[in-house]
């Protein structure tokens, strides 16, 4: 099991609250690494905007621009 950024009690809140009724550890731990992996690279591009734009602070339309 290796250690994430977000916690695995959020993860089962969000599946639950989309009707399940239970959630397994490795379900858990599975939606939180796809989870990480999507915001780290959205946070990387989000970088890559905001120092094309001669900044150091990344911006939500940064964010919202690395999205799309």
């Amino acid at each position: 099991m290796k250690e994430g950024v977000l916690p695995l009690a959020a993860m089962e809140k969000i599946m639950k609250k989309n009707g399940a009724a239970r959630v397994s550890a490795d379900a858990k731990e599975a939606l939180r690494d796809v989870l990480e992996d999507s915001a780290r690279k959205i946070a990387e591009k989000a970088n890559q905007i905001a120092k094309h734009a001669g900044r150091t602070t990344i911006k939500a339309e940064d964010i919202k621009l690395a999205i799309k």
